[in-house]
């Protein structure tokens, strides 16, 4: 019998939810996390990722100078996610 490479525990778990037809909460998920890397420490301590939901990605901002700031990047920042996953998953960002 021939033994199989040990796997890590994400990629186990990332087949079982394609398998289960999670492929979009994965996404979700890997979107709330990159949110932090995209925008950078500053805007990361000054926001909250809410939920990704058809397209829409929902963040809460803590006040309304930065809310204003965001929302003349929000294509930008779009965009970036979009970039860093290869593919359009964000179509609008809501600052609230």
């Amino acid at each position: 019998m021939q033994r199989k490479s040990p796997r890590k525990i994400a990629s186990i778990v990332e087949d079982v939810c394609v398998r289960l037809g999670m492929n979009e909460t994965i996404e979700q998920y890997r979107a709330l996390q990159l949110w932090g890397e995209i925008v950078g420490e500053t805007i990361a301590s000054e926001t909250a990722v809410e939920r990704l939901s058809n397209g829409q990605l929902f963040i809460r901002v803590r006040n309304s100078v930065w809310r204003m700031e965001l929302n003349f990047r929000k294509q930008e920042l779009a965009a970036r996610i979009n970039q860093a996953f290869g593919r359009e998953i964000v179509s609008e960002i809501v600052f609230r």
